[in-house]
């Protein structure tokens, strides 16, 4: 008899973990910026036309791969890193919530 109760609970409670929101973790020398693609490997980063690295990569707001070539649109609000060489190495699209937060909260999350 208290078995049906407890697969019950654990069968809902299995439906309800994919819900939960998961923060993504963001390195301590993000920086935040507006970004606009151009052709590969350039991308205009705050006004400022740079480029990415070799074997950059880019999230979406999905936390998904994304191809260069494949972004659209303009001043989409970002947290990068840089290389040493002053290329952008990694790019992470925001969702309306993370652009809400500040940098210096989301590089301070423990990781």
């Amino acid at each position: 008899m208290w078995q049906r109760p407890l697969f019950l609970l654990l069968f809902f409670a299995s439906i309800a973990m994919p819900a939960v929101a998961v923060e993504r973790p963001f390195p301590p020398h993000a920086k935040r910026g507006k970004m606009t693609p151009a052709p590969y490997p350039a991308i205009v980063m705050e006004g400022q036309q740079r480029q990415l690295a070799p074997g950059a990569r880019i999230w979406n707001e999905d936390n998904l791969v994304q191809m260069p070539a494949s972004l659209r649109g303009s001043d989409l609000i970002v947290n990068y890193t840089e290389d040493a060489n002053a290329h952008i190495d990694r790019v992470w699209i925001l969702d309306a919530h993370e652009a809400s937060e500040s940098i210096v909260k989301q590089t301070s999350r423990k990781q």
